[in-house]
């Protein structure tokens, strides 16, 4: 099982102090395009970093919403989705093509997510995306990162005629419900605060593929952590530490 995180997400002056220190533990990095978060400048460091320490490079696209941190949805046509994914996806990949390299994989980011696995029409404005880039780039289709639940059929569904290679993710450092959804970050302990509550999360996940009460197991190719939490480097090294042991 592989480790990635949401990093490159500095702007300007505002920086994103811990991404340096998070990358030797990881083996993705899901890099912020700069609707939600980064700037050109962060972008091309950013790349820099991942190449440097040979990890997986995912795109991050988001809603243009830098005041809200991508965490607001809104209300965007699927034409709107379909054009934002491939601007931002074309931003990364230049900088990922000047150093030697390419986007591996897409995560949207946020509200974008969670709007992703809600609504079947960001969904398949997504998965058109990734299908009209791969075809006129003559390359395969580029993997779309999704929540995994106890039942994908949906995700599967969607992405089937699109023919879109999907990565199952689970969280390390967000809670969940006992029907195997996220708890949503408007309710009290949506993210776990302690490195002793992010291990045994790991551990189940990686064990059992399930928590108490959950009836179904979940696939799962990657964890993740959120570069943006004051205790992710913390949590990054205990995990990598973890995994080197158990797998």
């Amino acid at each position: 099982m592989k480790l990635n995180a949401d990093l490159g997400e500095s702007f300007g002056a505002w920086q994103q102090s811990q991404d340096v220190a998070l990358f030797p533990y990881i083996d993705q990095a899901n890099l912020a395009c700069g609707f939600h978060a980064a700037d050109p400048i962060t972008m091309q460091a950013s790349v820099t970093q991942a190449v440097a320490h040979q990890v997986q490079i995912g795109a991050h696209p988001g809603y243009p919403d830098l005041v809200g941190f991508g965490r607001r949805s809104l209300a965007c046509s699927p034409d709107e989705i379909y054009a934002l994914i491939l601007y931002q996806l074309g931003a990364l990949e230049a900088f990922c093509r000047a150093a030697g390299t390419c986007v591996a994989y897409v995560k949207p980011h946020g509200a974008l997510y969670t709007d992703m696995m809600h609504q079947p029409t960001v969904f398949t404005a997504i998965c058109q995306a990734l299908a009209d880039y791969a075809q006129k780039s003559q390359h395969p289709p580029l993997p779309l990162m999704v929540l995994s639940q106890p039942d994908n059929t949906q995700a599967r569904t969607l992405a089937a005629p699109y023919q879109i290679p999907l990565l199952w993710e689970v969280f390390a450092d967000r809670q969940y419900q006992a029907d195997g959804s996220l708890t949503p970050r408007t309710q009290a302990h949506a993210c776990h605060t302690q490195v002793e509550q992010v291990l045994t999360q790991v551990q189940a996940l990686v064990q059992k593929r399930r928590f108490a009460g959950m009836a179904s197991a979940l696939e799962a190719d990657s964890l993740c952590i959120h570069g943006d939490h004051p205790h992710a480097v913390l949590f990054a090294q205990a995990i990598r530490q973890y995994l080197q042991q158990a797998l």
